[in-house]
């Protein structure tokens, strides 16, 4: 993202490697709504994904879910 950029902030459970990072990513960021999609990868425990542009929290936990993750708190 970047820099000075801000984001809504998503955590995730279950992911534990890059795979899954590129997994979540690859789902988010070609949504029509999204400026840019990263995610800070904590393995075994909460990551943060962390999205800029207008899409809704709705859509952004359908793309996750879609990937085969869960948006735990945002």
């Amino acid at each position: 993202m970047p820099a000075g950029t801000f984001g809504t902030a998503y955590e995730l459970e279950g992911l534990t490697c890059g795979h899954c990072v590129e997994s979540v990513t690859t789902a988010v960021r070609p949504m029509a709504d999204v400026d840019s999609a990263t995610v800070d990868l904590v393995a075994g425990g909460t990551s943060t994904l962390t999205v800029s542009g207008s899409a809704t929290t709705e859509d952004i936990r359908a793309a996750v879910a879609a990937a085969g993750y869960t948006v735990t708190g945002s």
